[in-house]
């Protein structure tokens, strides 16, 4: 006994404490740990972490600019990254942090509907990114639900608008771009709908054209949307409801592609 006291190495009371507290803290860590092995945001901001915070502060820009970029943009990163970009490459150089660290370019994956899938177009869905952003979530509170009801007036927006309705000072096809209503959200429905009419095949330098000046027209709306908003006279246009047509999250009109394929939804639990 005596000489596995006299090999031990002594403690301090000090390093007794410290030894202590971090037993403790993992101890707190170890309860605060979600499903999934995450930590809450509370306790990741105990252990020395930061909660993430949003949303983010917007100053107004011009529409016109702003339209100008999206397109130019498109040829870049295509339709959701270009409406993102046109906003907040703008306020990177006006307002700085947080908006320099957003991945903008990584939002290329939006092109032709979310991975070329043709589903929502990537236009609408950049728009709901940035106005989320700003405004922040409908769960967010009274003033919050703006940041939901922009993306629905703009999905509804879409739908229900000749597009484009944005032309750029410079473009890059001379060809003439003429309008579409798409009747739906969807880029599939949207693009169809324009080549049916067109007679611009998918891959021409027209129908690309086209969607530059779509990405613009979703931007430049987007702005004008966000400036009442910054002033306080943003008036919600949209009548869109989740559910309000068959019972489930959809577009309204969904008839009119699937006039036989849309599922009934159960008008209760069983």
């Amino acid at each position: 006994m005596d000489s596995e006291n006299k090999s031990a190495t002594p403690i301090s009371r000090r390093e007794l404490i410290i030894n202590a507290g971090k037993l403790a803290l993992g101890a707190t860590a170890a309860a605060a740990v979600l499903p999934g092995g995450f930590l809450s945001a509370k306790a990741a901001t105990a252990l020395g972490g930061s909660s993430e915070k949003w949303p983010w502060p917007y100053v107004k820009l011009d529409p016109d600019t702003t339209a100008e970029i999206a397109y130019k943009e498109w040829y870049r990163v295509f339709c959701g990254a270009a409406v993102i970009n046109s906003v907040f490459s703008q306020l990177r150089e006006k307002v700085g942090e947080p908006y320099k660290s957003f991945p903008i370019d990584s939002f290329i994956f939006l092109e032709g509907g979310m991975a070329g899938w043709g589903t929502v177009c990537g236009s609408n869905a950049g728009a709901n990114v940035v106005s989320n952003v700003i405004i922040g979530p409908r769960i967010g509170g009274p003033d919050c639900e703006h940041g939901h009801t922009i993306g629905a007036d703009m999905m509804d927006w879409y739908s229900n608008t000749a597009l484009p309705t944005f032309s750029p000072k410079e473009p890059k096809q001379k060809t003439a771009i003429i309008q579409t209503k798409s009747e739906s959200p969807l880029c599939h429905v949207s693009v169809g709908k324009w080549m049916d009419k067109s007679g611009f095949a998918l891959g021409s330098a027209e129908r690309k054209d086209r969607c530059a000046r779509v990405a613009a027209s979703v931007a430049h709306k987007l702005v004008v949307d966000l400036n009442a908003w910054k002033d306080g006279k943003f008036v919600p246009k949209s009548t869109w409801k989740a559910g309000a047509t068959v019972g489930i999250p959809a577009q309204q009109n969904c008839t009119e592609c699937h006039p036989t394929k849309i599922p009934t939804a159960p008008t209760a639990k069983k």
